[in-house]
């Protein structure tokens, strides 16, 4: 299969642009020359809980960023946090979020794909969801994770 991805030094300007700093660049760059040297492109994944029944102008950020290594002829991979978003969230805030029903946190998730379409080619884009995972787990197992 011919190479199709842009060298290196091409396509990290392009990846550094809006960012203040990639973490570690040294390591992505290692990455990028592996992926063309392969032909095999770079997974780059997002993750989104849907507690809610909208993507918000912070989720942009990095869906532009995303749909730039889309552009560079790299997968993205939406990950649809529908298990997470029903568990609810005792991040530090003053009040933990809501718990949702499956049937509000599917409803909320095609919303949101709906919007990240907008943004994220979603006909080249990879969709999971973490209950797809997670909901195959034990207690035990869980605990093992969570430890």
């Amino acid at each position: 299969m011919p190479n199709t991805f842009l060298p290196v030094d091409q396509q990290l300007p392009l990846i550094r642009r809006g960012v203040e700093k990639v973490v570690p660049e040294e390591d992505l760059a290692v990455r990028l020359e592996q992926s063309r040297k392969t032909g095999t492109p770079l997974r780059v994944k997002y993750g989104i809980d849907p507690t809610a029944a909208d993507v918000h102008l912070g989720h942009t950020v990095p869906l532009r960023k995303l749909r730039q290594f889309q552009e560079l002829g790299h997968q993205a991979v939406i990950i649809i946090g529908n298990y997470t978003a029903m568990v609810g969230d005792p991040s530090g805030r003053d009040q933990t979020r809501a718990r949702l029903t499956a049937d509000q946190v599917e409803k909320n998730a095609q919303f949101y794909l709906g919007q990240v379409g907008k943004v994220i080619d979603l006909s080249l884009a990879e969709v999971h969801r973490n209950g797809d995972w997670f909901a195959g787990m034990t207690f035990a197992e869980t605990l093992e994770l969570t430890s």
